[in-house]
């Protein structure tokens, strides 16, 4: 728990009262300038409420002894704490409901006919520290920065059955389901040929088959991949869980667009895996 001392100042004494027409008692002015500044200290403990609202993640990482950028400061109940991604404006939580926590957000464009580029989708990628500490035997001699440029240690990331998210917020406002089928029909498929060794269509045929036409994706619309204990791919669309694969090479295929050696968004991916070096050395 972070605490935090704000230095406030409190109203000058204030004006003799006037008489009230409707009350025959009078205080003296030292008693209601006593009330005035107790009642203004109680409004401000009431009403305060301190949150980060990250515009865009430091690729130089938090400090020794620091919270990350999703640490928040509550002093009342008030909205969980967002990262955002800043060209888009799409709003991630910094933490999810199974407690996984935000490493980064980054921006998916694609390109039509060479003319126009437009942004297709943000997305942010979660992962439970615990999880990603499983790695420490392997890793745990590195410093951060040696860890931020080893190709070996995201390799195990991808590779691992360590359970994470990508979470997708549709930002482009004229998206169809069909779209999305075919653009990870795509993507995905090009992971599977790299990193498979046989025919893998009927695989690929079960995933973008979960994007059925009966899901409709307007602007704010989120998609959520995760790797579940036993490379199980869950897919939900805006919260509702619409199937399960069980594949090691689908999973690692999904994760690899976001953070391998050639991402969506290079920029996203070096403050990702930034932040699970930090995550593996304890310093979050």
């Amino acid at each position: 728990m972070v605490s935090l001392r704000l230095p406030f100042s409190f109203p000058q004494p204030p004006r003799p009262p006037r008489r009230s027409n409707a009350a025959s008692h009078s205080f003296p002015p030292s008693t209601a300038a006593a009330a005035a500044a107790a009642a203004a200290a109680a409004g401000v403990a009431f009403g305060l409420a301190i949150f980060v609202r990250t515009a865009e993640p430091s690729l130089e990482g938090p400090p020794r002894g620091a919270s990350p950028a999703w640490a928040s400061i509550s002093l009342a109940d008030a909205p969980s704490p967002t990262s955002v991604e800043p060209k888009s404006g799409a709003a991630f939580p910094t933490a999810l409901e199974d407690g996984r926590r935000l490493l980064g957000v980054g921006l998916r464009k694609t390109n039509i006919l060479g003319l126009k580029t437009i942004d297709v989708y943000a997305f942010g990628v979660y992962a439970d520290d615990s999880e990603v500490k499983k790695l420490r035997e392997k890793y745990g001699a590195l410093s951060v920065p040696e860890l931020k440029e080893n190709k070996e240690f995201i390799a195990d990331v991808l590779e691992s059955d360590l359970c994470m998210t990508v979470r997708l917020q549709i930002v482009y406002g004229k998206l169809s389901i069909r779209s999305v089928r075919s653009a990870f029909e795509k993507s995905v498929r090009s992971r599977l040929e790299k990193f498979g060794r046989s025919d893998n269509k009927e695989l690929l045929k079960s995933f973008v088959s979960l994007f059925s036409d009966e899901y409709k994706l307007p602007k704010g619309s989120v998609i959520e991949l995760s790797r579940e204990e036993g490379y199980v791919l869950q897919t939900r669309i805006d919260g509702k869980e619409v199937g399960r694969i069980q594949s090691k090479l689908l999973c690692r295929s999904i994760l690899d667009l976001y953070l391998g050696e050639d991402p969506f968004d290079k920029k996203a991916k070096d403050v990702i895996q930034l932040n699970l070096a930090s995550i593996l050395k304890g310093s979050n």
